[in-house]
Protein backbone atom coordinates (compact mmCIF):
# COMPACT_ATOMS: atom_id res chain seq x y z
CA UNK A 1 0.00 0.00 0.00
CA UNK A 2 2.74 2.61 1.11
CA UNK A 3 4.60 1.61 -2.30
CA UNK A 4 1.04 2.41 -4.48
CA UNK A 5 1.06 5.74 -2.52
CA UNK A 6 4.59 6.69 -3.52
CA UNK A 7 4.63 5.66 -6.92
CA UNK A 8 1.40 8.03 -7.21
CA UNK A 9 3.28 10.70 -5.62
CA UNK A 10 6.40 10.11 -7.63
CA UNK A 11 4.27 10.55 -11.11
CA UNK A 12 2.66 13.69 -9.90
CA UNK A 13 5.62 15.07 -8.85
CA UNK A 14 6.80 14.32 -12.67
CA UNK A 15 3.88 15.03 -14.24
CA UNK A 16 3.85 18.69 -12.81
CA UNK A 17 8.04 19.47 -13.24
CA UNK A 18 7.22 17.95 -17.01
CA UNK A 19 4.75 20.20 -17.67
CA UNK A 20 5.58 23.28 -15.28
CA UNK A 21 6.85 25.94 -17.06
CA UNK A 22 9.52 29.13 -15.93
CA UNK A 23 8.46 32.59 -15.96
CA UNK A 24 10.94 35.25 -15.31
CA UNK A 25 9.87 38.78 -14.16
CA UNK A 26 11.20 41.45 -16.23
CA UNK A 27 11.60 45.16 -15.25
CA UNK A 28 8.78 47.05 -15.90
CA UNK A 29 8.17 50.66 -15.78
CA UNK A 30 6.39 51.77 -12.41
CA UNK A 31 5.29 54.93 -13.77
CA UNK A 32 3.39 53.08 -16.05
CA UNK A 33 1.37 50.87 -13.11
CA UNK A 34 0.91 54.10 -11.57
CA UNK A 35 -0.68 55.45 -14.70
CA UNK A 36 -3.06 53.00 -15.40
CA UNK A 37 -4.16 52.60 -11.65
CA UNK A 38 -4.94 56.47 -11.29
CA UNK A 39 -6.11 56.18 -15.20
CA UNK A 40 -8.72 53.54 -13.55
CA UNK A 41 -9.03 55.28 -10.44
CA UNK A 42 -10.12 58.40 -12.54
CA UNK A 43 -12.57 56.53 -14.80
CA UNK A 44 -14.05 55.00 -11.70
CA UNK A 45 -15.16 57.89 -10.03
CA UNK A 46 -16.53 59.62 -13.51
CA UNK A 47 -18.84 56.57 -13.93
CA UNK A 48 -20.20 56.57 -10.16
CA UNK A 49 -20.48 60.65 -10.55
CA UNK A 50 -22.53 59.93 -13.98
CA UNK A 51 -24.97 56.95 -12.07
CA UNK A 52 -25.46 60.07 -8.87
CA UNK A 53 -26.36 62.44 -11.90
CA UNK A 54 -28.86 60.04 -13.48
CA UNK A 55 -30.24 59.21 -9.89
CA UNK A 56 -30.72 62.81 -9.62
CA UNK A 57 -32.30 63.56 -12.49
CA UNK A 58 -34.26 60.36 -12.62
CA UNK A 59 -35.90 61.67 -8.91
CA UNK A 60 -36.00 65.62 -9.82
CA UNK A 61 -33.82 66.67 -6.51
CA UNK A 62 -30.39 66.25 -5.67
CA UNK A 63 -31.07 65.15 -1.92
CA UNK A 64 -34.00 62.15 -2.77
CA UNK A 65 -31.35 61.35 -5.63
CA UNK A 66 -28.46 61.08 -3.46
CA UNK A 67 -30.68 59.27 -1.02
CA UNK A 68 -31.63 56.65 -3.60
CA UNK A 69 -28.38 56.13 -4.72
CA UNK A 70 -26.87 55.64 -1.57
CA UNK A 71 -29.73 52.85 -0.85
CA UNK A 72 -28.99 51.22 -4.19
CA UNK A 73 -25.20 50.77 -3.05
CA UNK A 74 -26.51 49.57 0.18
CA UNK A 75 -28.68 47.12 -1.34
CA UNK A 76 -25.52 45.52 -3.70
CA UNK A 77 -23.49 45.18 -0.76
CA UNK A 78 -25.34 44.13 1.84
CA UNK A 79 -25.87 40.02 -0.37
CA UNK A 80 -22.57 39.37 0.36
CA UNK A 81 -22.34 40.78 3.97
CA UNK A 82 -25.47 38.60 5.02
CA UNK A 83 -24.31 35.20 3.30
CA UNK A 84 -21.15 35.71 4.88
CA UNK A 85 -22.81 36.19 8.54
CA UNK A 86 -25.37 33.82 7.65
CA UNK A 87 -22.44 31.39 7.25
CA UNK A 88 -20.34 32.69 10.23
CA UNK A 89 -23.75 32.53 12.97
CA UNK A 90 -24.27 29.10 10.72
CA UNK A 91 -20.86 27.33 12.08
CA UNK A 92 -21.40 28.72 15.88
CA UNK A 93 -25.53 27.72 15.74
CA UNK A 94 -24.39 24.04 14.32
CA UNK A 95 -20.40 23.31 14.63
CA UNK A 96 -19.51 25.27 17.76
CA UNK A 97 -23.23 25.11 19.58
CA UNK A 98 -23.22 21.40 19.85
CA UNK A 99 -20.89 21.06 22.94
CA UNK A 100 -22.43 24.98 24.53
CA UNK A 101 -25.66 25.45 24.21
CA UNK A 102 -25.59 29.10 24.98
CA UNK A 103 -23.28 29.72 21.40
CA UNK A 104 -26.43 27.50 20.06
CA UNK A 105 -28.34 30.46 20.84
CA UNK A 106 -26.36 33.32 19.92
CA UNK A 107 -25.57 31.87 16.49
CA UNK A 108 -29.06 31.11 16.62
CA UNK A 109 -29.86 34.82 17.02
CA UNK A 110 -27.10 36.55 14.98
CA UNK A 111 -28.47 34.19 11.62
CA UNK A 112 -32.06 35.50 12.49
CA UNK A 113 -31.41 39.53 12.82
CA UNK A 114 -28.88 39.39 9.65
CA UNK A 115 -31.67 37.91 7.94
CA UNK A 116 -33.74 40.36 8.88
CA UNK A 117 -31.26 42.89 8.05
CA UNK A 118 -30.11 42.02 4.66
CA UNK A 119 -34.49 41.90 3.95
CA UNK A 120 -34.84 45.27 4.83
CA UNK A 121 -31.73 46.18 2.69
CA UNK A 122 -33.28 44.97 -0.10
CA UNK A 123 -36.83 46.20 0.45
CA UNK A 124 -36.30 49.66 1.39
CA UNK A 125 -35.06 51.16 -1.67
CA UNK A 126 -37.92 49.96 -3.25
CA UNK A 127 -40.13 51.02 -0.43
CA UNK A 128 -37.93 54.99 -0.86
CA UNK A 129 -38.68 54.60 -4.75
CA UNK A 130 -42.64 54.36 -4.26
CA UNK A 131 -42.80 56.88 -1.64
CA UNK A 132 -40.61 59.50 -3.10
CA UNK A 133 -42.10 59.28 -6.66
CA UNK A 134 -45.37 58.13 -6.12
CA UNK A 135 -46.62 60.59 -3.23
CA UNK A 136 -44.59 63.40 -4.08
CA UNK A 137 -45.61 63.30 -7.92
Amino acid sequence: MKKKIAAIIMIILFALAFFASVVQATDTNTADLKNDSTVNLVQMKDRELETLQDYQESYGDDTYGLVAYILNIIRLYSIPFGFVGIAISGIYRYIIGIRKLDVRDKGFGAMIGIITVMVICQILPLVFAIVVKGWRG
